[in-house]
């Protein structure tokens, strides 16, 4: 997977601690009588009213930044031009670590020929689509995890999905979706077989969100495989007609059928740049 590092997850890694914050120095080199003698008499200290301070010796900047992965704050301009002129569904904040979990489909060659004829037809009717970097199924809604979260997050996860049994799933069914904000459409293959299966996992991460008190997966979920994305609420012009040709160019391609049958046999975990898989049985 492109600009992630996946994580064969065996055990719970290390995480980094955040500890608390640092307790201020202390006066360093107090005056002599503190050290137990009596000042002399010409100095300011022997003055009536008079007291002496000592600067504060400067934190090291090793210990100033084992703190800085603290609750703080980035501010972040979010460039659309960078990814596609996306809209973030929340901001950006230092800390926190956009979290997903799926089932991810390595397409072959006859499915990318598949999907250039889809695109082809499909352009006629918004020429904004562009084809997915990644295809895979959802499991999850995009949430947000503390870093220190991670490792106790994954760790459960692997608890709960290690008694599952690899199964195969089929997508074939042409449809249109748009995210929540109605501000991306996508044109997707929907499972057509091996939803119960499907919908038993999710009922696992289900869990494991509500354990961190994360939202679950939508209700009455369509899965689905996308495979195209635009800008934008471009929906009315890709159903209808658009739709009908797009399913009947599903529905005539060779070998179709075997070649839309998903091996689920493992499911990932994508936090950050960080990829955590957990193979099923």
């Amino acid at each position: 997977m492109s600009g992630a590092m996946l994580v064969g997850y065996s055990s719970s890694s290390s995480s980094s601690s955040s500890g608390s914050s640092p307790p201020a120095s202390g006066d360093e080199g107090g005056s002599p009588a503190a050290q137990g003698g009596a000042p002399p008499a010409e100095s300011p200290a022997a003055l009536p009213g008079a007291s002496i301070t000592a600067p504060r010796l400067p934190i090291p900047d090793s210990v100033l930044s084992m703190f800085r992965d603290q609750e703080e704050k980035e501010t972040v301009v979010d460039d659309r031009s960078k990814h596609g002129g996306r809209v973030r569904t929340f901001s950006h904040e230092r800390g926190n670590w956009a979290t997903h979990i799926y089932v991810p489909y390595e397409p072959q060659e006859d499915f990318l020929d598949l999907l250039e004829l889809l695109l082809v037809h499909a352009h006629m009717h918004v020429a904004s689509l562009t084809a997915m970097a990644e295809f895979h199924i959802s499991l999850s809604q995009s949430v947000v995890l503390r870093y220190h979260w991670i490792n106790p997050f994954v760790q459960s996860l692997k608890e709960h999905l290690s008694s599952f049994h690899r199964f195969v799933c089929r997508a074939d069914q042409v449809k249109i979706y748009t995210n929540e904000t109605k501000t991306r459409t996508f044109i997707g293959l929907e499972v057509s077989s091996g939803h119960s299966q499907v919908l038993e996992l999710v009922s696992e991460v289900d869990r494991v969100m509500e354990e961190f008190s994360l939202a679950p997966f939508y209700k009455n979920p369509s899965f689905h495989l996308s495979l195209a994305w635009c800008v934008g609420n471009l929906s009315e012009k890709l159903e209808g007609r658009c739709l009908q040709e797009l399913q009947e160019i599903v529905d005539k391609f060779e070998d179709s059928t075997y070649l839309l049958r998903i091996h689920v046999t493992e499911v990932r975990c994508k936090s950050g740049k960080k990829v955590f898989s957990f193979p099923l049985q």
